[in-house]
């Protein structure tokens, strides 16, 4: 498919959460058949993603930044085993860690890390999960992050409904006063035990939500980064090092690739870049576009972030498209982050790290 044909079909998903509409199914009839026997053949080969033993990474991460009556920024994680983290077995390895890790260091300030997500999430459960992140209202987060999209997929949810679940998560939260970044829909045609034409079917259909996610996020006031072949070609390259145990969730290095991926948007809508980065490069193909043909780009491109633009275009709004330059992150150090006591971790560690090698990557890899 084309980035114009997606952005044609991510229009139509977008106007059909939009109106009410069911919009496009991502599968059609011929073969269904077929397609189901592989999604169960893949399901059992992958484990389908049931474990339920997902680190709580939850608590204070930076506490050396602390300066009296400057309180900690709050990030709340939403979405889905991806967000949650599922797959590695230290906290410090789950995306949230890293990425409260990586805003403490750069902004020089305590981080306060919440993570409502739940593994086997649809965007339906986005509701439910954003009325806990808003449940005091004196401690609205500062910024979200949602990973969702995988599992409507899977569970073939109709893709104008999951976009409409996200968008109104998404206007939920700009409305009490959060920054939004959504982690759009991996493409699930990169999990190694699938096979064509369901490998086929699994990308198409990933890319169109996720450029469909796009369009309903930005168009509610938050920012999208593209997943993509989950999150650049190295997971396509590389599986068995970018996948866990289960071959679906990410290992360690997988989620510290998604966390680089991210960090910048997330460090973006905080304020914490310099001005000028902000402008669009010409050198990396960032410029303005209208919504639709900027989210079939990203679709295509992981690690791209698209944000709403002003003014609104003849042909609807237009969006920036950028292609941030990723920020190495790595397991917070032992003892790092201060856990709520009466929240242990499950794994019942507290941190355990991982140092950077001289590349700035992560050594820790998650286990067997």
């Amino acid at each position: 498919m084309t980035r114009t044909s997606r952005a044609r079909v991510a229009r139509r998903i977008a106007a059909g959460a939009a109106y009410g509409g069911g919009g496009i199914g991502l599968a059609g009839a011929a073969g269904v058949g077929l397609l189901l026997a592989e999604v169960r053949l893949a399901r059992r080969r992958v484990g389908n993603g049931r474990s339920p033993n997902v680190p709580n990474a939850d608590g204070l991460y930076g506490a050396v930044y602390t300066v009296p009556g400057l309180p900690a920024l709050r990030l709340t994680m939403l979405g889905d085993s991806t967000a949650a983290g599922q797959g590695v077995h230290r906290a410090g390895q789950t995306p949230g860690a890293l990425l409260a890790s990586g805003v403490a260091a750069v902004a020089e300030r305590p981080v306060g890390l919440s993570t409502v997500a739940a593994p086997g999430a649809c965007s339906d459960d986005l509701d439910r999960q954003v009325t806990r992140a808003l449940a005091d209202p004196s401690r609205v987060p500062d910024i979200c992050v949602i990973m969702i999209g995988a599992n409507d997929v899977t569970h073939r949810v109709p893709p104008a409904r999951s976009v409409r679940h996200l968008s109104a998560a998404v206007r939920r939260l700009r409305t009490a006063g959060a920054e939004v970044v959504v982690g759009t829909c991996p493409d699930l045609g990169t999990i190694e035990p699938v096979q064509q034409p369901l490998r086929w079917l699994a990308r198409r259909t990933s890319r169109q939500l996720a450029a469909a996610q796009t369009i309903g996020a930005v168009e509610q006031g938050g920012r999208t980064v593209s997943l993509g072949d989950l999150l650049g070609p190295e997971f396509a390259a590389n599986p068995r090092e970018l996948f866990g145990p289960d071959s679906y969730h990410p290992s360690a290095e997988g989620y510290a690739t998604a966390a680089m991926a991210v960090l910048p948007t997330v460090c973006a809508v905080l304020g914490l870049w310099p001005a000028q980065d902000e402008r669009p490069d010409a050198a990396r193909r960032e410029g303005f576009l209208p919504v639709a043909r900027a989210a079939a780009e990203a679709a295509s491109e992981a690690g791209t972030e698209v944000t709403a633009a002003l003014p609104r275009g003849p042909r609807g709004p237009w969006a920036l498209l950028k292609r941030r330059k990723r920020r190495r992150v790595w397991e917070p150090e032992a003892g790092a982050r201060s856990a709520p006591a009466e929240e242990p971790t499950e794994s019942g560690e507290s941190g355990e790290s991982g140092e950077p090698t001289e590349s700035g990557e992560p050594q820790a890899k998650a286990s067997a």
